[in-house]
């Protein structure tokens, strides 16, 4: 192992260039030279008709600001398995050969994992770096915890515009089909209610809490001042288990559909009953809120911040975990240990996992929430009872999302 190249796929998210720093530090201490090979595996592909790569030396890591979110290697989404070439891998055995590049460290989510497994099976040598602000892999991955952050922002600065017009509103999160981010985001902001993928929403449950929250506020304030605030998940199904999609985009390499809607969609079903409930009538003749026509309940608005969660700054968390697992990857590979998913590392040990097992869809904790919802927190379903046990733990203890 004397040369490897250093690949980020899938989407941009907080922690990749520290684990390209991370990376790359480590292999210019062990004597390796390493290259960023640009643009996910659609880079890869063509890497046999490039004239030249960017050696990460010490020098050029200095460019790289590994507090920044996005990739300093740039990202796509590319299935290599369904690329129409009949010799799609001996093009790109060709072009590591080309650049004699002997191991990949790569940073992805679980689709990129996937591919990663694929060509490893090919007799490529890799190693995963986990990657996903979605947190729906079986270990930690960088990028959620910078999301994590982001969102809780959002949806806390969002309440200066919703207390100010006595609005209930609904910002939706990425995260595809779990809620992590929704939840850690929703519960960190303080957040009347977070709807997720794991739990159908029964809109009658989220009206009542709602309503009752909401005029308390109101009718507590001294300037009669009040809000309602819910956090949404982009996978949140609808009652049938139809998904809310953007049926005018293309879905990806992946088949995946573009989601999009979910917010609007618990919105109109919140306004409609507002609308249609004559105790909310009489309760803003109360608080001199009515105006015929114009007044009559709420206002119920979607946010949507789109890809403002996943770009700007990294946390300080995920600026660490992502230098341990780049370093950690190089340190597996120059032990030929290959087609695996860093965990992280723990003391002494170096820990990782098959990247089949690590790739499979994780879920929010239901007893987790059931937790929150004893807090006060709706999930759009009847408070479920919070079953504990108590268990004394010796030794060190992992973080765990």
């Amino acid at each position: 192992m004397k040369k490897i190249g250093i690949i980020t796929s899938g989407g941009d998210c907080g922690g990749l260039n520290a684990v390209i720093k991370g990376a790359a530090q480590m292999a210019n201490q062990k004597g390796l030279f390493c290259y960023i090979i640009p643009n996910g595996y659609a880079g890869l592909y063509n890497l046999i008709e490039f004239d030249k790569l960017v050696e990460l030396t010490p020098h050029r890591l200095d460019l790289i600001d590994a507090n920044l979110a996005g990739s300093e290697a740039g990202l796509s989404r590319v299935q290599v398995k369904k690329i129409d070439d009949p010799n799609k891998y001996k093009r790109i055995k060709d072009g590591l050969k080309k650049f004699g590049i002997d191991g990949l460290v790569i940073g992805g989510g679980d689709d990129s994992g996937s591919v990663m497994v694929d060509l490893s099976q090919q007799g490529i040598k890799c190693v995963h770096a986990p990657k996903t602000m979605d947190l729906d892999l079986q270990t930690y991955s960088v990028g959620g915890d910078s999301t994590i952050q982001r969102i809780a922002n959002f949806v806390e600065e969002l309440k200066t515009t919703a207390y100010t017009h006595n609005r209930v509103m609904a910002v939706e999160v990425f995260g595809r089909y779990t809620g992590h981010t929704a939840f850690r985001g929703g519960i960190a902001a303080d957040a009347d209610a977070i709807l997720i993928p794991e739990i159908s929403v029964d809109f009658d449950i989220l009206y009542n809490h709602a309503k009752t929250r909401y005029m308390g506020r109101i009718s507590k304030s001294d300037v009669k001042a009040g809000a309602y605030i819910i956090v949404v998940a982009e996978g949140l199904k609808n009652a049938d288990g139809s998904e809310f999609v953007d049926e005018s985009a293309e879905v990806d390499a992946f088949g995946h559909k573009r989601l999009a809607g979910a917010a609007q969609y618990v919105c109109d079903q919140l306004s409609k009953r507002f609308k249609a409930d004559s105790t909310i009538k009489e309760f803003f003749k109360k608080q001199g809120l009515f105006v015929p026509g114009i007044n009559e309940s709420p206002e119920v608005r979607p946010v949507t911040p789109g890809h403002l969660v996943r770009c700007g700054h990294s946390s300080p968390y995920d600026v660490n975990f992502g230098k341990e697992v780049g370093a950690a990857a190089v340190l597996l590979l120059l032990n030929n240990i290959t087609g695996v998913t860093v965990v992280g590392i723990q003391g002494t040990a170096i820990k990782y996992m098959n990247t089949q097992e690590a790739i499979k869809q994780r879920h929010v904790d239901l007893n987790l929430v059931a937790l929150y919802e004893q807090l006060g927190v709706c999930f759009g379903r009847p408070p479920a009872k919070m079953e504990s046990n108590f268990k004394k733990v010796d030794g060190p203890v992992e973080r765990i999302f």
